[in-house]
């Protein structure tokens, strides 16, 4: 899967200034709030400009997150919910047309921005309370993707290319 581009389309962006749910076991939920994009600025090696993990620390792995639009669909019908707000995934970006899990351990370009993805991002405890009673369970093994940005730009809603560059350089 070298070089290969994909046609998606990024059908949501939101940012949160502060969280929710981080240190909050036992406690309750805080409500920093969702702020919806039609674009994010992302810094390399730093995050996007406005989210809670702007800057958190050097070389963390989840600078941003994915989440896949299919899997928000088979959720809601595996729940049989009558609609899921995407945004109370807390992810930043969602994306259709691209397994999420294939791009662990790769480097991509999406919308002419460089990532690697660094690993799953597992769902919490807390997306029965988010989503609905059985979302997190039913998540495990699909909760997302977390990635490092490698250069900075700015990232569109809309139609967009995805390009795997290849295996993330362990060396570097």
């Amino acid at each position: 899967m070298h070089n290969k581009t994909i046609n998606t389309r990024i059908r949501g962006i939101w940012v949160s200034p502060g969280h929710d749910f981080v240190g909050r076991k036992d406690l309750g939920r805080l409500d920093h709030g969702v702020e919806t994009r039609d674009s994010i600025e992302c810094h390399a090696g730093k995050g996007i400009v406005g989210d809670r993990y702007y800057d958190n620390r050097e070389d963390y792995k989840g600078q941003i997150t994915f989440f896949d639009a299919a899997i928000a669909d088979k959720l809601k019908a595996a729940l049989k919910l009558a609609a899921i707000d995407p945004s109370r995934f807390r992810r930043n970006v969602l994306l259709e047309g691209i397994d999420l899990n294939s791009l662990i351990g790769m480097r991509f370009t999406l919308g002419g921005i460089e990532f690697s993805g660094s690993e799953e991002c597992r769902p919490c405890f807390w997306m029965n309370e988010a989503i609905a009673p059985g979302a997190h369970d039913w998540l495990k093994g699909h909760g997302g993707l977390r990635c490092r940005i490698h250069s900075s730009g700015k990232l569109n809603a809309g139609d967009s290319e995805l390009t795997v560059l290849g295996p993330v350089d362990k060396n570097g």
